[in-house]
């Protein structure tokens, strides 16, 4: 945990797998401090992607002042530089106002940029992406992948041979630097911490948090998910980011006649339940987490 240091406002940041519970503990946080609500979530960041994002209700999001929820259009490229940029922003005009601010996200890479900043890595090398992308069209994504395990099998043992997007960007900066993109990153550690913080991860037993992702899951197929993506793609939204994202994929799968809705509610809770894992996996390598289990109630007193 990380102490307050001269000029920087102490973040109280509350993180998690999906369905663990951190928006209503953040709510509560909240309404007790008088502080504002800033997202870390790289889903809910985008404008008319609602269900199947489990955005803050609308009862919530009046309850207390939010901060990066339906931020961005949803054909706008948004990135983790971007968002630190717009966390920066918003934590100063809340701070400028003399509240405090509680961050509240499952997307570890966005609070890692916000807590400890960007790695300065080189930039995008069009003909080399194009090149890939052709190669995966044509062999399959698992043929980018093999291809980076050849240069950089540290980084190829961490990503499933159909993650395209980070294969491509870990093969672009082996090709500027000459070293493997985790060689790379390792050299280009993430700076001293950017604000005193105090990280909680919610940390529920799986036979509680699995339940829970089964539920939400239901909920927003009940919800109305098929419906709302079937408008979104009506609305010209089929490359948008979210639409890859899980929930979204099983949706417009069944508006496009490739599953049942009984199928999609399966794989969308499978999935959920495997990013969950992948979730805490991240977190357990942050410097400074303190993993909180069920009830959060201790939390109220010493985080407010």
């Amino acid at each position: 945990m990380a102490e307050a240091g001269e000029g920087k406002p102490l973040l109280t940041v509350i993180a998690g797998p999906t369905a663990s519970g951190k928006t209503a503990l953040a709510i509560e946080l909240s309404r007790r401090a008088g502080a504002e609500i800033v997202s870390a979530d790289s889903q809910q960041v985008y404008r008319h992607f609602d269900i199947g994002t489990a955005k803050p209700s609308a009862e919530e999001l009046a309850s207390v002042p939010h901060h990066l929820v339906s931020a961005v259009e949803p054909m706008e490229t948004f990135s983790a530089a971007e968002y630190q940029r717009r966390a920066d922003a918003a934590i100063a005009d809340i701070t400028g106002r003399g509240r405090p601010v509680i961050v509240v996200g499952g997307t570890g890479l966005y609070l890692r940029v916000l807590l400890h900043g960007v790695v300065d890595a080189p930039g995008a090398l069009p003909e080399l992406r194009a090149e890939l992308e052709s190669l995966a069209a044509a062999q399959g994504r698992e043929a980018v992948h093999r291809r980076l395990a050849e240069v950089d099998p540290e980084t190829a043992a961490k990503l499933p041979p159909q993650d395209l997007v980070r294969a491509v960007r870990a093969l672009e900066i082996h090709a500027q630097t000459g070293v493997p993109a985790s060689e790379f990153r390792k050299a280009h550690a993430f700076s001293a911490d950017r604000y005193p913080f105090r990280l909680y991860v919610l940390d529920p037993p799986r036979e509680e948090l699995y339940p829970r992702i089964n539920a939400r899951t239901e909920a927003m197929f009940s919800g109305g998910l098929v419906e709302e993506t079937r408008e979104l793609l009506a609305r010209g939204y089929a490359d948008a980011a979210p639409m890859r994202s899980v929930g979204y994929v099983q949706a417009r799968a069944v508006v496009e006649g490739k599953m049942t809705v009984a199928e999609a509610i399966h794989d969308t809770a499978q999935e959920t339940r495997r990013y969950a894992k992948r979730q805490l996996t991240w977190f357990r390598k942050e410097p400074g987490a303190v993993f909180v289990p069920p009830p959060y109630s201790a939390l109220l007193g010493d985080a407010s």
